[in-house]
């Protein structure tokens, strides 16, 4: 028999009507009240963690998240933790750097209407997640609208409809459906056997989203607040280096100490900086490149990076190494 223990987290899924809209209030011990009945295949156990709207979800929730699984570790074979929608990539991400080199599932799931609704998803994916849960399988995973996403690879595409996120520039590692799990992408377990816990962290990140017109003087005010940048850019990766050029700004910002970090506004298939001469005006040695990663795996990957170190090269070489399937390197980069 399978041990699972759930942390909520709050979230839609544990949401009640309020005078000012919905607002999570519903505990760990109420919503294990609608979970499907226990039997020989599994028990779950339940933990109130914290029971916020995810949009207060801040990387210091993360850290707790991450602690609470490395401190039950050894007494359970799996983890769900129930979670609003609007931040779930991001802590998904976050899970999967803090913990790495697992042996079992962490399953992140929520809902997009709250669980006591007579008409809800909620019962569905906390079903699927719990079942997914049970696998012999090890990483951190979403599981919502009947598919199993890796934990960095996932992107809320959706703010309504039940198949609310989706997996980029990576298959679904499978789908499920009531009992079964038919897998997509298998995943191997790690060889080192031992869970790998670091849960540092520097939330002084900021995201960068060009636009035409883009003022080269608000990098002067990101400079004074930040260790760590992340330019959302267009296309390929290209910024601007005529009329408000970006290009003497960006090298400031290196100069100053600050990690930049290159990633496009283009949800798949990833940046190219090298491709056009808009992106080659950004010296390569200087900054971080992100190749098909996603934003929501960029950001607390950027931030855990600065957690361990304030040497920009230190951080560069994290950045770029891929961790938890969320970077695909291009075959010439593949030996180095």
């Amino acid at each position: 028999m399978k041990k699972i223990l759930m942390l909520t987290t709050g979230g839609t899924i544990a949401a009640v009507p309020g005078k000012e809209g919905l607002y999570p209030e519903i505990s760990a011990e109420q919503i294990a009240n609608y979970l499907p009945e226990q039997n020989d295949r599994y028990k779950v156990e339940s933990k109130t963690l914290m029971n916020i709207d995810s949009t207060n979800m801040q990387p210091e929730s993360w850290v707790k998240i991450a602690e609470t699984i490395y401190e039950h570790y050894d007494m359970y074979d799996g983890f769900v933790i129930t979670h609003g929608t609007d931040t779930m990539a991001y802590t998904s991400a976050a899970l999967s750097y803090m913990l790495q080199n697992l042996v079992k599932p962490v399953v992140i799931t929520g809902s997009q209407i709250p669980i006591n609704y007579k008409r809800t998803d909620a019962k569905k994916n906390i079903s699927d997640a719990i079942r997914f849960a049970c696998e012999d399988i090890g990483g951190v995973f979403t599981v919502f609208g009947g598919v199993a996403i890796i934990g960095t690879r996932v992107v809320k595409l959706r703010t309504i409809s039940y198949d609310a996120f989706e997996s980029i520039n990576f298959p679904y590692i499978a789908r499920v459906n009531n009992s079964e799990v038919l897998y997509q992408r298998p995943i191997s377990l790690p060889k080192h056997k031992k869970i790998k816990f670091n849960a540092s962290v520097c939330p002084d990140v900021f995201l960068l989203k060009l636009h035409p017109g883009t003022k080269p003087e608000l990098f002067d005010y990101i400079k004074k607040l930040y260790k760590g940048v992340v330019i959302e850019s267009f296309g390929t990766g290209g910024i601007p280096c005529q009329e408000r050029s970006l290009v003497q700004k960006v090298h400031e910002l290196i100069e100053s100490g600050i990690t930049v970090v290159f990633t496009t506004q283009v949800l798949e298939e990833g940046e190219d900086l090298g491709l056009y001469e808009v992106g080659r005006k950004v010296s390569e040695n200087m900054i971080v490149r992100t190749r098909d990663m996603n934003t929501e795996a960029i950001i607390p990957k950027l931030m855990w990076a600065l957690g361990q170190s304030n040497d920009c090269e230190k951080v560069k070489k994290i950045m770029t190494t891929p961790i938890a399937y969320d970077m695909k390197l291009p075959k010439s980069d593949k030996k180095i």
